[in-house]
């Protein structure tokens, strides 16, 4: 049985879908391209997406992919006081910080963060130490063995889904044995990353395996290439197949949903909780009166 998950000072069933906001502070994003880059756009974007119905905000300090290089001085130059202004501003907020370093993750949990989103497959071991140490959430990934900010090339797997769940179940227990909460671990399978868009939409189809190893799933498909290349479509247009990718996936059993678009998942997610019977609808006057 799934342990209802714990992060910063909000508890959550396996009913409960989560919007994840994504809110970069890099000049280079893949899609936004520095628009949250300054901090007051950057907090301003988080108020935007507390009050569109996030639960959690995903604050990151470095590009995901190739760029110029960011050490940890300066990606804890983004994002430490950062924190600290986001939680002054939103007490029970869940930030996450979207690091794979252990002295970046040890300053943001000390200022305040309540998530580390480890899109790297813990390449440095240490983090989840500081995840220990400070009683925060991990999330769990699968990138093929890549390291940090490099994209594959022709990845080759027998089973890419049986690959993620060996990687992201393995990652998980050792989290635990680190002394990470149970209930503060995620596992994500990473679209696109050590991927190409078969097997991205491979995983999707085959979410249930991953659900059914009792670890909330995140999933991580906001504007990605996968969707780009399912419909032929730029960064900009790839609104409406991240939302049909986001309702199948909540169909299929994936609980955090990291999103660009915040109110217009939010209302996906809230229509799919609406069709399984897990949430009401927020009003009943069809044929009542």
């Amino acid at each position: 049985m799934r342990v209802p998950l714990r992060l910063g000072t909000r508890t959550f069933d396996d009913a409960d879908l989560l919007v994840m906001a994504v809110v970069n502070r890099t000049p280079d994003s893949f899609f936004d391209r520095g628009a949250t880059y300054a901090e007051d756009a950057a907090l301003e974007a988080v108020d935007r997406a507390v009050a569109d119905g996030a639960e959690i905000v995903d604050i990151g300090g470095v590009k995901a992919g190739y760029g110029p290089d960011v050490d940890a001085l300066e990606e804890a130059r983004r994002v430490v006081g950062f924190v600290e202004r986001v939680r002054a501003r939103h007490a029970d907020l869940v930030i996450s910080v979207d690091t794979w370093r252990a002295d970046v993750g040890r300053a943001v949990c000390s200022a305040g963060a309540d998530l580390l989103n480890d899109a790297w497959a813990g390449h440095d071991p240490g983090l989840l130490e500081v995840a220990a140490e400070f009683g925060a959430g991990y999330v769990c990934t699968h990138t093929g063995g890549l390291p940090p900010r490099t994209d594959p090339h022709r990845p080759a797997y027998d089973d890419v889904v049986a690959d993620v769940l060996s990687t992201v179940t393995g990652l998980a227990e050792q989290a635990v044995a680190a002394g990470v909460r149970r209930d503060g671990v995620l596992i994500d399978p990473a679209h696109d990353f050590g991927k190409a868009t078969r097997h991205s939409l491979e995983v999707t189809r085959r979410l249930p395996e991953l659900a059914a190893t009792g670890w909330p799933v995140l999933v991580a498909m906001s504007r990605k290439d996968f969707v780009g290349e399912s419909l032929g479509l730029p960064t900009d247009e790839r609104l409406e197949g991240t939302l049909a990718a986001t309702a199948v996936s909540a169909w299929l059993g994936a609980q955090v949903f990291r999103a660009h678009d915040v109110r217009a998942t939010r209302r996906v997610l809230d229509m799919v909780g609406c069709i399984r019977g897990t949430r009401q609808p927020a009003e009943v006057r069809r044929g009542m009166a």
